[in-house]
């Protein structure tokens, strides 16, 4: 029978209250939590740390993986959609997800993908019915229905989506939303369906729309999209229908910080601690009923040790009882991993990026840094022998989605503000297909990045002239079997050569990881073609 004790300042956040004491812990459990009255401690015990939507696949790490760095920061447990994986593997990447996750004392809670493919107007590498939904909550153990993206199926009580909805609501469990924009009488009927969350808010208008009909705000504060300074004062407003998120993380951002960095902002900016950790610990526990601690007599010994409560400083995490992480260091052994994949693509030729012209204006993707959404804009461009190339002095540079799952004619439309003065970029994570996307000055160096790619069979690319970079991620495409430090710094060496080719923005292939999502407007390129994901239809490249 193994037993532990930890002393310090215990804050329950649940009643509100701080009190000197020890929690006593016996096979993984908490068996008794001893109030010391008079006794002085220097270091705080709290609950852990919950992110409530990432797709873990995202950090280019195996779940076990990511646990390793996320423990570090107090993180004890994760709400993860696994619909990246499952875009490229359908249900076999799902259980490969589940099968590694449940080799560590992290827990992370799987949703089933609610829409894989996001939509039809792309090429992915599996499908996953109501059928499927039914077998991950049936024999695999899923805790809820990841976020529902077909909103016009929802508005228009589509039979195949509202199946999977009510799949989820047989079995208890609740289903995320995805509704970027959505407010008025369409976020009613959207929520009114079972619909209990959505990250996707970008003001605070939009926030407090979903909130008036029932649904829970998750702050969104990731490598992309950054929605905390817009969202952050439903903190003191709604602070028990609010919940904190990453959505996506990049390695090297990851081991800088994670959730702690949200609570350490939010107590700065003088909301009330125990709201905050309200948010940050308590929230995601109580709304996914997940199998994790909350500090009390039989929970889980799911717990950290922080220096005070202004710094979090972490200075020790807990899971199941386990200290997996001490002082800045993880605890955690990885994992052997036998990577899968799915991956057709042949390598391409240089002429397969050509662009015939086609008019005098054309649609131009216009990027934000730090923003999933685009617009579309329309400009003149350079045209060379009858074909259009890109325009470095107006930061026009051509873009492209290359099938991997069948070797097709690559599809190529027109990007700005990524600020690229030379070379190329190019990735296989390009949500939610996984097809491979890339953006260049020239058709060399972007034939010569996607071929980088496809040689490695997915990973993340940097070409100029003759020279290229790979930062292979074996699995699905998408994750490396490698160190999680280990893959942030090669992803960081990467991250820094992009910039030096004159990258303007503050994450260059988390970015371009998000063209080819159709299901954020306004305009992105899949690979069958330019779409307008506010009409929901494919586009032209010339305007006229």
């Amino acid at each position: 029978m193994s037993t532990l004790s930890v002393s310090g300042n215990i804050v329950d956040v649940l009643h509100k209250s701080i009190f000197p004491g020890t929690v006593l812990i016996e096979n993984g459990r908490i068996y008794s939590i001893r109030d010391q009255d008079g006794k002085h401690y220097d270091q705080y015990v709290l609950p852990g740390f919950v992110d409530a939507h990432v797709h873990i696949e995202s950090s280019m790490l195996v779940p076990s993986e990511f646990a390793r760095l996320a423990t570090v920061h107090g993180t004890v447990a994760t709400v993860s959609d696994p619909h990246e994986i499952a875009n490229v593997l359908g249900l076999p990447g799902v259980r490969f997800m589940l099968a590694n996750a449940a080799q560590t004392p992290f827990e992370i809670a799987f949703g089933a993908p609610a829409c894989v493919p996001a939509t039809p107007f792309e090429t992915a590498g599996a499908e996953l019915s109501a059928r499927e939904i039914r077998q991950l909550f049936e024999l695999d153990g899923i805790s809820f229905l990841s976020e529902m993206m077909n909103v016009p199926g929802v508005l228009a009580k589509d039979a195949e989506v509202m199946e999977k909805i009510q799949i989820a609501h047989k079995f208890g469990c609740p289903v995320d939303g995805h509704a970027p924009g959505l407010s008025g009488e369409a976020a009613r009927r959207y929520a009114a369906v079972g619909i209990s969350t959505d990250h996707e808010c970008v003001m605070l208008a939009e926030a407090l729309d979903k909130l008036a009909v029932g649904m829970k705000i998750l702050i969104r504060e990731g490598s992309a999209a950054k929605n905390y300074n817009a969202l952050h004062p439903l903190i003191d407003s709604h602070p028990d229908q609010c919940m904190f998120c990453s959505d996506d993380k990049h390695p090297d951002d990851l081991v800088q910080g994670h959730i702690d960095d949200l609570v350490r902002r939010s107590v700065a900016l003088g909301y009330d601690v125990m709201k905050v950790l309200q948010v940050a610990c308590v929230n995601p526990v109580l709304h996914y009923r997940l199998n994790v601690g909350l500090l009390r007599v039989g929970d889980p010994a799911d717990f950290i040790v922080v220096n005070n409560l202004r710094d979090f400083t972490v200075q020790q995490t807990y899971c199941k009882g386990i200290l997996v992480a001490k002082e800045g260091k993880t605890l955690l052994p990885s994992i052997p991993v036998e990577p899968i994949n799915n991956f057709v693509a042949k390598e391409k030729k240089v002429a397969d990026f050509c662009l015939p012209a086609c008019g005098s204006k054309v649609r131009v993707i216009e990027a934000f840094d730090g923003q999933l959404l685009t617009k579309e804009s329309h400009a003149s461009v350079q045209i060379q022998e009858g074909e259009i190339i890109a325009d470095v002095g107006n930061d026009i540079l051509k873009i492209t989605v290359v099938n991997r799952y069948a070797d097709t004619p690559p599809a190529i439309a027109l990007i700005k503000n990524f600020g690229l003065k030379r070379g190329a970029l190019a990735s296989s994570i390009a949500h939610d297909s996984h097809n491979i996307v890339a953006v260049g000055t020239t058709d060399e160096e972007l034939c010569a990045a996607v071929n980088a790619i496809v040689r490695t069979k997915g990973g993340i690319a940097v070409a100029e002239g003759n020279l290229v970079e790979v930062l292979p991620l074996p699995v699905a495409g998408l994750m490396s079997t490698d160190d999680g430090y280990t893959v942030a710094q090669q992803y960081s060496r990467l991250d820094t050569y992009a910039k030096q080719l004159g990258s303007t923005l503050s994450t260059p292939f988390m970015t371009l990881s998000f063209m080819a999502l159709l299901v954020i407007p306004d305009l992105k390129l899949s690979d069958r073609g330019l779409f307008s994901g506010k009409d929901f239809r494919f586009v032209s490249l010339g305007v006229d």
